[in-house]
This record gives structure tokens, C-alpha cells and sequence, in this order.
């Protein structure tokens, strides 16, 4: 059996050890536990070791047992993720080293070479087998139309970012990495090459973008580092830029203020001029002053932010993830003054609820309308209404469109609401709750 990489041993061992944590807190014997899952103490043992493995049956019934409101569950989802982002790795691999050695053989290449197949290969969807036909077309491992299918692939999954479930988004982009991987030891002239790293900087971005909206840690961390490094290979600023912000948006969430502050500047001053990239890094850096507390600054980060945007166009595909709209500037507005707790911000999301709702772009942006509901709840506190804020709250968690990432800023809303003694309040703390539970077992 081949060795574990460090990165996976360590999140089993750190789950083990939460594991252990709230045991203890539960005044449960490691013999105990084992009866309730139906384990010996040994198997327990082992778990909270990091020794052993487990399956996603008990990992769900000791989140509910121990009342760990999903984070116990959240932690195993991280390691099983690592586990099979370095399975597919390796079978990636050697597919690679099988096809280099079925070429040395020689001449009996009558055919286009195919790979064997697999239980892996039958899960290849429709958009591989298009992007593999292209390629075989061409005669060659890697041509112009394969690459060209990839540019537009990831266009489309950047597009598909605001209004797709992140899980499902997540699997397509593994998918289309593990082509790209599988491409990279392929024979290619210099220009193609460097084209193929481009398009994997940008999957990896997207799928660091992802992992952090559902709270994958590491391999968040894993994909940010794949990016940056394809990024300084072909010189290629703008991804760097973008791999800074989102870390800095990352380190924003993670209520890490000042290291936000300086990813955001580092991005801004690794964007090219007028870029998309370049005004994102602006804004994250306004978040980030608003969040220090630092008003004089914030409101200058702001008027930056609309200089470099009054100029722009919207453009064709506003909906792509790293194609600045202008439009975008109103939510921005929004967000950054009621962290700033300036109640100006109720005027800037309400515009925003009102221009997407209840129009069809309701359906284009619903992460960027729950967020303005959010906006909205924070600005309402700030100006001492909280029984309005609890109903915007209560929107926004309805949508289901809050993904994990971003539910620190309900639970914000609602602790501030708390403070008031309102009834209502309780409802939405439950609903709150309820958004943090893990899905319940399909079986």
C-alpha cells in the first residue's frame, strides 16, 4: 500500500484529535463511544489517532451525537476531498507512464492510441469525450482546437460560478484538472504549452474559489499554490493577482483583517493595469480597511474603486467570475460600508434587491441578492432596527443561496440581534442552524 502524503495524514490526525475533543466534553469512554457505532475501543483508539479510517455513516452519526453542529462532518468532507484529489493524481500518472510505455513499443500505432478501460474513464462526462475527440482530430497530443475547447470549458465554469451549487461546479472542474494533467507530458510546441498552463492556472484559481466556499482548507490552500505556481511559469500576472485575492478574501472570512490588507495590496500591485483584477483588488482591500476600522481609508478605497469602474463597459459576459461588472460596484458599495457600519449601506442594497428582483436576473445573480439581503440586515442594526434586519436575514437563508463560506455573516446579524431581546430572533437562529447541518444520508 503506498504511503499517505503528509497533507492527508495530518487532516486525519487533526480530525482524530477533534474527534477526541468532543468525547472527552461528553464524558464518554473511548469503550462507550465504540458500543454507540458499534465499534471496539481499539477502532476508536485508532480513529482518534489518525491511524485508522472511517466511513462517512460514522463520521455523521458522532457530528449528531456530540451536537457538533456539522464541523466534525465538515472535517472528515475536507479529508475525503484531499484523499481523492491525490487519487485522481495518481491514476492520472499512471495512465501517463501506461500510454508512454505502450508508445516505446514501437510501430503498431495503426490506430489513435486509447487508454483501457476503467471504472474511472466510464465517469468521464460528455464535455472530456468532446475535448478528447478534438484532440484526436488533430493528430497530434495536444493541437489548437483541444486547447481552444478548454479556454471556452473553463470560460463556461466561470460563468457558471454565480449560480451553480458549489459541489457540483467542483466535480466538473476536477474533471477538466485531470485532463489538463494528463495533457501537460503530452508533446506540444512551446506556444501550446504555455497555453495549457494558462488554462490550468485558471481551473486551479476556480477551484480554490470553490473549496473555500465550502470550507476545504487545505485543499483550497493546495489549489491557490498550483495556481500561483503555473502563474509565475509563463509569467502570467493576472492569475497571480487573482490567487492573491482570493487568499486575501479567504484570510477575510477567516476574520484575519491585516492579512487580508496585505494580499489585497499585493494583488493590486501585481494586476495589470485596467484589468478586471485590478479593481477587484481595490475593493478587497476596502472590505478589509472597513473590518480594521479604519473609515477614512475605507471611503477612499470606495471612490477608487468607482474611478476605475465609471470608465468600463459592462461586458458582454458579466456573469463570468473574473470579468469585472460595473454593476458589481453597487453590491461592493453595499458590503463595505455595513461592515464599515456606516448605515448609508441600507440605500446601496436595496438597490441592488431592487434591480435583480423580482427580475429574471434574480436567477443570473442569486448569490449576489442574498448577499445584498445580508448587506441590508447589517446596515438595518447599525441604524437600530433590528426587527427589519431579522427579516432580511431570514431572506437571505431562505434563498439557500448562502453558501458555507459566507454564513459568518448571518450568524453576525443574528448575534447583534440577539442583544435586543427580540422574540423573532429565535426563528431565525434556528434557520440559521438548520443551513449548517450536513444533508442527511441518501440511504
Amino acid at each position: 500500500m503506498a504511503r499517505e502524503p503528509h497533507q492527508i495524514a495530518e487532516l486525519r490526525r487533526e480530525l482524530g484529535e477533534r474527534l477526541s475533543a468532543f468525547r472527552k466534553a461528553a464524558g464518554l469512554t473511548q469503550g462507550e463511544f465504540g458500543r454507540l457505532t458499534h465499534r471496539d475501543r481499539s477502532s476508536v483508539s485508532h480513529i482518534e489517532n489518525g491511524r485508522a479510517q472511517a466511513d462517512e455513516r460514522f463520521w455523521r452519526l458522532a457530528d449528531d451525537r456530540f451536537g457538533a453542529r456539522g464541523s466534525l462532518f465538515a472535517a472528515f468532507e475536507e479529508l475525503e476531498t484531499a484523499r481523492r484529489d491525490h487519487a485522481e493524481h495518481a491514476k492520472s500518472r499512471e495512465r501517463r507512464e501506461c500510454r508512454a510505455k505502450v508508445e516505446s513499443l514501437g510501430p503498431l500505432r495503426t490506430q489513435p492510441w486509447a487508454p483501457p478501460e476503467s471504472r474511472d474513464l466510464d465517469r468521464v462526462d460528455d464535455e472530456l469525450a468532446a475535448l478528447e475527440l478534438a484532440r484526436r482530430v488533430e493528430a497530434s497530443d495536444v493541437g489548437d482546437s483541444t486547447l481552444t475547447a478548454l479556454e471556452h470549458t473553463f470560460d463556461e465554469l466561470a460563468m457558471s460560478y454565480c449560480n451553480t451549487p458549489p459541489a457540483v461546479l467542483l466535480e466538473r472542474l476536477r474533471t477538466h484538472l485531470a485532463y489538463v494533467e494528463r495533457l501537460l507530458d503530452a508533446r506540444a510546441t512551446l506556444a501550446q504549452h504555455r497555453r495549457l498552463l494558462v488554462v490550468g492556472g485558471w481551473l486551479s484559481l476556480l477551484a480554490a474559489t470553490v473549496h473555500i466556499d465550502l470550507e476545504h482548507t487545505a485543499a483550497a490552500t493546495a489549489r491557490l499554490r498550483t495556481a500561483v505556481a503555473l502563474a509565475e511559469q509563463v509569467g502570467h500576472d493576472e492569475i497571480r493577482a487573482w490567487s492573491y485575492e482570493t487568499e486575501a478574501w479567504r484570510m477575510l472570512t477567516d476574520g484575519d483583517y491585516r492579512r487580508a490588507l496585505e494580499l489585497s495590496r499585493r494583488a493590486r500591485h501585481a494586476a495589470p493595469p485596467g484589468s478586471s483584477i485590478a479593481i477587484q483588488a481595490t475593493a478587497q482591500e476596502g472590505r478589509a480597511l472597513a473590518r480594521l476600522g479604519q473609515r477614512r481609508e475605507t471611503y477612499r478605497a470606495i471612490e477608487r474603486v468607482h474611478e476605475l469602474v465609471s470608465p468600463r463597459k459592462r461586458p458582454d459576459q458579466p456573469e463570468h467570475h473574473y470579468r469585472y461588472d460595473p454593476n458589481k460596484s453597487v453590491s461592493y458599495t453595499a458590503t463595505t460600508l455595513a461592515w464599515a457600519g456606516d448605515p448609508a449601506a441600507e440605500e446601496y442594497a436595496r438597490e441592488v434587491i431592487a434591480r435583480l428582483s423580482p427580475s429574471e436576473d434574480v436567477g443570473r445573480w442569486p448569490r449576489r441578492v442574498a448577499a445584498a439581503n445580508l448587506d441590508l440586515a447589517l446596515a438595518l442594526v447599525a441604524a437600530d432596527r433590528p426587527d427589519e434586519a431579522c427579516d432580511a436575514t431570514r431572506r437571505a437563508l431562505l434563498s439557500g443561496k448562502v453558501v458555507p463560506s459566507n454564513r459568518w455573516r448571518a450568524a453576525e446579524v443574528i448575534h447583534a440581534v440577539e442583544a435586543h431581546g427580540l422574540p423573532e430572533v429565535t426563528e431565525v437562529r434556528e434557520l440559521y442552524e438548520e443551513t449548517r447541518r450536513p444533508l442527511t444520508d441518501p440511504l
